[in-house]
């Protein structure tokens, strides 16, 4: 059976199919020998190489792992800064395990990781509605008018946003407990939203991914993915 060379790549836990295309196009994978195509197929009998090393194509349980993530770590696996990252909370995990999406340093809750490169990348394109909720606590007393412009249309790097389902949990003069559902991730966005609304965001827990949600997983602890989130997953994003 032959398979996309990205999807082969991502199968074989290197990454995810995204970032199996970029090192395609950068030239960093042959197939018997030759420099590889982006959306090249290859067969069990060619030869795939990665910088010189050859990717075994092996039948393999994937790994699905769910981290409640806590803020002071950034989501990546290593950091040249020597920064807390994941990768750092991940004890006991063998696999070659991505985190699926990102949470930024300052923010904490729910982050998805695995080594199924397919399902990586399904959960990660724009053309995939995948909800994520998140909790954010905003400094003093969020009034009407912000909500207006946050429920609004926003613009970040000349994109407009997608809208975004707000819902208001509490509102006191010290502070506010907003939450947001978002369809989309672009960089910081709730952050970001609420700058441009004139809010300043103390506090960003992301509570949930589709039905996903963090439930009994303290800080900086994770858990396996049970078959049936697992299969949940796929279904969200055939």
């Amino acid at each position: 059976m032959e398979l996309r060379l990205q999807k082969y790549i991502a199968d074989c836990g290197v990454c995810s199919r995204r970032a199996a295309e970029e090192l395609i196009t950068a030239g960093k994978v042959t197939v018997n020998g030759v420099k590889a195509q982006l959306g090249q197929k290859v067969g069990p009998d060619d030869v795939v190489m990665l910088d010189g090393k050859v990717l075994r194509h092996e039948a393999h349980e994937f790994t699905y792992i769910m981290l409640n993530k806590p803020r002071g770590y950034i989501t990546t696996l290593t950091d040249e800064e020597g920064r807390h990252c994941v990768a750092d909370l991940l004890e006991g995990i063998e696999a070659r395990v991505v985190p699926i999406g990102r949470l930024d340093r300052n923010s904490e809750g729910l982050l998805l990781l695995s080594d199924d490169g397919d399902l990586v990348y399904k959960l990660t394109h724009p053309s995939h509605d995948v909800p994520k909720r998140y909790l954010a606590t905003l400094r003093g007393h969020t009034g009407g008018d912000v909500l207006d412009k946050l429920r609004g249309d926003i613009v970040l790097d000349g994109h407009k946003l997608r809208p975004v389902e707000i819902e208001v949990l509490f509102n006191d003069l010290d502070r506010s407990v907003l939450q947001f559902t978002l369809y989309e991730g672009r960089n910081r966005q709730i952050r970001r939203m609420c700058e441009e609304a004139g809010a300043e965001v103390i506090r960003l827990k992301r509570v949930a991914v589709g039905d996903l949600r963090l439930a009994e997983v303290k800080p900086g602890k994770w858990r396996h993915l049970t078959a049936e989130e697992v299969a949940y997953l796929k279904e969200m994003t055939t």
